[in-house]
């Protein structure tokens, strides 16, 4: 097992503790669980969700009916970008769904999750969680986690040594086309859930399919019925592009420029959530924009806790991560998106360097 010395860690610090404080009392998860547990900030919290889910759906009505209502007008642009807004917030339930924050049970969460994602934003459950997780269990793991598979970006400097095709082609220039690839995110939900319709390891797929099916036909129909062909366009645009852009700057910041794993070891649960993770400091307004997510580290730690309590999990996670010596990073939201970009630029060099070597020749 290597971890990347390209992010650096707390001073002082070892790259990857491994050690267990204590002996006969468990690891150092179980005792931070039984804290957490204690804590009761693993509780089930169904007023939370049964007004969140309402504002979400309420939110979605309203795009919609001023849709219908305003007919064919370029102020359907406006519409498009909340319409992104309340796509997001979407996005954010099914996440949660797909966790079980919201139910404790299987049934209920997939159903609510298919209605949300396939039905409701055209992004495949079923899919989806599949690959998130995987992203869980081994975060920021170069062979393991899908979240840092070089299909179109670098993540590292061996990813770059050995990239081809596109992310060779964009990988030396990737931190300033960061923002602008966001845009193309929307596009890539909705392309990545049709193709995996087609594998046959894919769990209901009609169902999966005849949802997607719906969502795609009914968005379609409504934008080219309703709007001029341009118009349209436009709208379809504006949406998925600013759907794409929030999306990924909520999930950017959560673990891209944090140390990266290769190998078959890896170091304990504890410290392969930690190590990879960064929390992005804020108020209850971060709290909503980012729909908890901000709270990436304790998030990670214990996937099933609802939203709200990650805010008084934070705390006596970073309390505990400083009483046994692992670090535990936390920043603003602007220097978050710093260090991902800085990242970025730096595991391109290679190509960047290997061009100037080919064009002195």
């Amino acid at each position: 097992m290597t971890i990347s010395t390209e992010v650096p860690l707390l001073a002082g610090t070892p790259a990857v503790p491994t050690r267990t404080s204590g002996s006969g009392a468990g690891s150092d998860f179980a005792r931070l669980s039984r804290r957490i547990t204690d804590a009761g900030l693993l509780d089930r919290r169904p007023g939370y969700y049964t007004a969140r889910l309402a504002v979400v759906i309420a939110s979605l009505a309203a795009g919609w009916g001023a849709f219908f209502a305003l007919g064919d007008s370029w102020w359907q642009l406006a519409v498009a970008a909340f319409l992104a807004v309340v796509f997001s917030q979407m996005a954010l339930v099914a996440h949660d769904l797909a966790h079980r924050q919201v139910f404790r049970r299987r049934r209920p969460s997939e159903t609510w999750g298919r209605l949300f994602g396939n039905l409701g934003i055209g992004m495949s459950y079923g899919w989806w969680m599949n690959k998130h997780t995987r992203h869980h269990a081994n975060p920021n793991h170069e062979q393991l986690d899908p979240d840092v598979v070089p299909d179109i970006l670098v993540w590292s400097t061996e990813q770059a040594r050995v990239s081809r095709g596109l992310p060779r082609f964009i990988g030396g220039h990737q931190a300033s086309l960061f923002f602008p690839l966001l845009t193309l995110e929307g596009f890539n939900l909705h392309l990545s859930s049709v193709r995996a319709l087609r594998s046959p390891a894919m769990k209901h797929r009609l169902l999966e399919g005849a949802l997607l099916g719906a969502h795609i036909a009914g968005y379609l129909c409504a934008l080219f019925l309703v709007l001029s062909p341009g118009k349209a366009v436009a709208f379809l645009a504006v949406h998925q592009c600013l759907f794409g852009v929030y999306l990924g700057c909520t999930f950017a910041p959560n673990h891209k420029g944090m140390p990266t794993f290769t190998g078959d070891e890896r170091p304990d649960f504890l410290r392969r959530q930690v190590l990879t993770s960064r929390n992005v400091r804020g108020g209850r307004l971060t709290d909503v924009v980012l729909g908890g997510l901000n709270y990436q580290i304790e998030h990670h730690l214990f996937p099933s806790m609802p939203t709200p309590h990650l805010r008084r999990a934070h705390v006596i996670v970073r309390d505990y991560c400083a009483e046994i010596g692992v670090p535990y990073h936390e920043t603003g939201p602007i220097q978050s998106y710093r260090e991902a970009l800085t990242h970025l630029h730096r595991v391109g060099e290679p190509i960047r360097r290997q061009r100037k070597a080919s064009a002195r020749r």
